[in-house]
């Protein structure tokens, strides 16, 4: 199996702010992941990365945030893009 875009999606959010999500199905998981999904999420406001969701090579599923690094328990990819838009809303206030 060839690795599958689910979502390759930019979303205009206001005239400053934009997400880019990125989901990919691939056929083996990513070293550190026990699933078989590639992802990458990014709020950006003002030209500048505030949020990111991912999981790359090693490190499993992980989020940055004010220039800090938490895991992130990754379930399915509704659930990801549910946690992905709640942070955003939690930062906006």
């Amino acid at each position: 199996m060839k690795a599958e875009a689910v979502i390759n999606r930019r979303i205009t959010l206001s005239a400053n702010a934009f997400a880019e999500v990125v989901i990919w199905k691939l056929a083996t998981p990513v070293p550190g992941s026990d699933h078989l999904f590639k992802f990458r999420l990014a709020y950006v406001m003002d030209g500048a990365c505030v949020l990111r969701f991912d999981n790359e090579a090693g490190k499993g599923g992980h989020i940055h945030e004010h220039g800090e690094e938490r895991d992130y328990a990754f379930t399915s990819p509704e659930q990801l893009l549910i946690d992905f838009f709640a942070a955003i809303d939690n930062l906006e206030g």
